[in-house]
Order: structure tokens, then sequence, then C-alpha cells
């Protein structure tokens, strides 16, 4: 969910009750170095990093960061250099060290189950990412926005303690001459660790994306997230033409409902995902062969999330109020991919003539620029910045910055000389509304009682889930 909504903190509370808690692993590198640049309240940063099996790396990023006293509230964050093909192999510590930190802080103290969510289309960090969270032990990982066919295998190779690669998607590449994206913990560890294989769970919007994955991958997927159109974030694309309803919205039909019959036909456990947030969607859901449902707008609002305390409470005010609604804009991200936006009248979202900047980087593309040389380029940068990487001006409409809105929804809003703050972007599913049902009236709500409410007459004891058995036993939300 976002960037660092699902955290730590969130998943543990989710896997201490039994089911199988996920961490966000979108730009946790940018994270963990905010975090320590504000200071690592409580300190849990440098308890994980302490534990961090390679050796002076902890030392060196509290060195380059941690700053005891938090910055001056006016004081920018300093910024990692953006990915490329080739990074430094710092660049890359900085990346393994935060997923390993993310991981090991919600495992920390039970013996729960505990997975991460990583997107497809962010590609260049992936390797680390995965081998970070391996590192600590993570047990699932989640992966959608695109086709991974090639993760199953990068796992094999990492839990093996070799080094895995992935085909590098660069635009205008020949097909005869295809690049990659290489990782090799012997460069990161001082001997050869072999690690627990995680599970292997592909997010998909179609049972024929799932058939090709369970045929065509270089190795195990173990299940799939069957993920809906009324999931918050990205979305994706309606099959065939893009058709808008009168609101500007994408239009989704048949075509873009999964066939769960063909689901079940591959043997492999399911959950459904998007607009199933109630105990009746999640009987419905095992009713149709799924193990259970995927669940998170109705974590993202609980206390253990990492939305900031102001944005949870003016959203949960505003649906009590009935003055909340969804729009999924086909514009807004980068990728090209639909993404789902809050309306409320309390909560101002980083409006998309916002002075273009780029610094971040996690969404952008590689692809062959106009000599010949590999260009990385985002259509929600500075439009001169885009066409002259090859891009055109059309592209750049309507396109917001989701690296920094989504940060700044998380309390790590970078500030600019020019504009101040960074404004954040809230992002929800279409279940949003039905959050007054858990709140009750209030203005908070813990996952503990997202959980009671799911599981309250659907039959399961929250304890009954386990993630290493060849059938999943419960109905299993997934925060």
């Amino acid at each position: 969910m976002g960037v660092a909504v699902s955290n730590w903190r969130l998943a543990r509370a989710v896997s201490s009750a039994g089911q199988l808690g996920v961490v966000s692993g979108t730009a946790l590198d940018t994270v963990l170095v905010r975090r320590l640049q504000d200071g690592d309240v409580g300190g849990a940063v440098r308890r994980a990093l302490a534990h961090l099996p390679m050796p002076g790396v902890a030392a060196d990023l509290l060195r380059r960061y941690f700053r005891p006293e938090g910055r001056a509230p006016d004081e920018p964050y300093r910024v990692l250099p953006m990915y490329k093909q080739a990074v430094s192999t710092l660049r890359e510590q900085v990346t393994i060290a935060a997923n390993f930190v993310e991981i090991f802080l919600a495992k920390e103290g039970h013996q729960g189950t505990v997975g991460i969510n990583l997107l497809t289309k962010v590609q260049l960090p992936t390797l680390a990412s995965l081998y970070g969270a391996m590192l600590a032990g993570v047990d699932v990982v989640l992966m959608g926005a695109g086709i991974p066919r090639e993760i199953p295998g990068a796992l094999d190779a990492l839990s093996q303690g070799a080094a895995a690669s992935l085909r590098f998607d660069v635009e205008g590449q020949p097909a005869d001459e295809p690049l990659s994206l290489r990782l090799d913990p012997a460069d990161f560890v001082s001997a050869s660790r072999e690690l627990s294989r995680p599970r292997f769970f592909a997010i998909v919007s179609a049972h024929s994306l799932a058939t090709t994955l369970a045929r065509k991958a270089n190795g195990a997927v173990d299940g799939f997230v069957v993920e809906g159109a009324t999931a918050g974030g990205h979305n994706a694309p309606p099959r065939g033409a893009l058709q808008l309803n009168a609101r500007g919205e994408p239009v989704y039909g048949d075509r873009d409902t999964a066939d769960l019959d063909a689901m079940r036909e591959l043997g492999k456990p399911f959950w459904l995902a998007g607009g199933v947030g109630s105990p009746q969607a999640l009987r419905s859901a095992r009713a149709r062969g799924a193990a259970g449902i995927q669940v998170g707008t109705a974590f993202a609002y609980a206390d253990e999330s990492g939305f900031t305390p102001e944005i949870k409470r003016s959203v949960l005010d505003d649906i009590a109020n009935g003055g909340v609604g969804i729009f999924t804009d086909p514009r807004a991200s980068p990728t090209g991919f639909p993404f789902k936006l809050i309306e409320t009248p309390s909560l101002t979202q980083a409006p998309a003539d916002r002075e273009r900047i780029c610094d971040l980087g996690y969404l952008r593309s590689a692809a062959r620029g106009p000599e010949g040389r590999i260009v990385y380029r985002c259509a929600a940068a500075p439009v001169e910045q885009f066409v002259k990487a090859g891009g055109t001006v059309e592209q750049t409409v309507g396109r917001r910055c989701l690296c920094n809105g989504l940060a700044a929804a998380v309390g790590m809003a970078q500030i600019r000389e020019e504009m101040g703050a960074e404004l954040p972007l809230v992002t929800s599913g279409d279940s949003l509304l039905e959050l007054a049902t858990i709140a009750q009236g209030r203005r908070s709500y813990t996952a503990q009682d997202v959980l009671d409410y799911l599981l309250a007459d659907s039959g399961a004891s929250s304890t009954r889930y386990n993630a290493m058995t060849p059938t999943l036993r419960a109905s299993t939300p997934v925060n």
C-alpha cells in the first residue's frame, strides 16, 4: 500500500494475529534514510540495523544519514541518487538494508508470517529489495503491476547464494540484444549464505495472466492474488479500447473480470482483492474457491498504518459525514496505469499542476534515446526533460509525481524552497466508503478491529493461517 502505508508496524500487527501481514516494498530505501534524518524516534531502525549481516554497512548508513535531533522543520531531506542500470555498491547497500530493516521489524517478537509487496514496474531496485527482505527471513513475496515472470528464478538463485538476474526492459532495445539487471550476493556478504526461499504470489487481474505465469515462469509460482479494478493504487487498464465514463474514469466490463473457474483449475491457492473488505465478501470468496481475501483500504486507516494522523482523522471524519469519493484517474500515474485518488473536502491533494520535479525517480522507465544511449524518463517530470529523452508533450498531460506525493502522505514530505512542503497524494480502493462500519463513529481504530470485523462470522480462527502448508487453510485477510 503506497509508500510505507503498509509499514512494519501494520504488518507486524496483522501477522501477530495469525494472518499474512505484508509490508509495502516501494521506495523503502528513501523511507529508511528519511527515518534516520528524522532522528529514528524510538530507535527501531537502529535496532534492526544492528542485526544487518553486512559488516560495516549499518555504521556507514548511520554516519551518512542519522540525525540524533532530527531535521529542522524547514530543512530539506537529503535524497539518494536515482537508480540506473548500473549503480554503486553503496547505493545497492542502502536498498538491501532498507528492505532488511522493514522485514526484520515486521517479524520481530512473534512467529507469524510476513510478506513484502513489490511493483514489477519499479524494476531497477527489485533484486536488491528481494535480497534484503530474504536476509531478514521474509516468508512471502507478492508482485503485480506487470508480468513478474522471472521473479521465481531470481528467488531460487538468491536463496542459494547465487547471482540473480532479470531482463532489463528498455524501450527501443533490439530484441536480439537483451540487457539485464544483476545482483550477486557475494558482493555484499563475506561468505555465501543459503537463505530460505520465500513463497511467491503473483498479483494478476486476469486468469489468462495467471495461466501464463503458472506455465512459463522460470520457477515456482506458489499462488495468486486476483485483483479487481476496485482496488486502491494502480489498477490494470481495461482490456480493449479505452473508454471513459462521464466523470472521465476508465470503463471496465465483463472482459476485465477474472474467470474463477479457470483459476481453480490451476490448482494453486488464490485470494480475491479489490472491494472485498467485508465478512460477506470473505464468505463469498471462499465459496467461489478462493483461499481468502486480500484487504488493503480498511487497514490503511488503522492506527498502525503509515498515513499521518491528520490524514486518518480527516478521512474518517469525512466518511462519517458522507463527504468522501473515489476517482479512478486514467492520467495521474506516469506508468500509464489507472490510479485511484480519494476526493474529500478536508484533504488537500497534490494538484495536477504541481511544479514538476523528478528527484526520486522510482517510476522512471528506460529507453534508447535519440542518440542511441539509455535514457531514463518519467512523464511526470519537467516536460522539457521528458521530451529531450524522447517522450512527447502529449504523454505528460495530467501526470502527477506519485513518488513525492505518496511519501508526503506518510509524513515524509520534501521541503522545496519555491513551493514549501510537498502535498500528499492519498490512494484508496472503492471500499473506503465502507469504513464507517469498522470505525463505528470512532476517530480511530486498530488493525485488530479490522480483523475482528472481517472474521466475526466467518467461522475461522484468526490464528489458523499457515503460509507454508501446501494448501492455505484459513480465510486469510492480507494487509
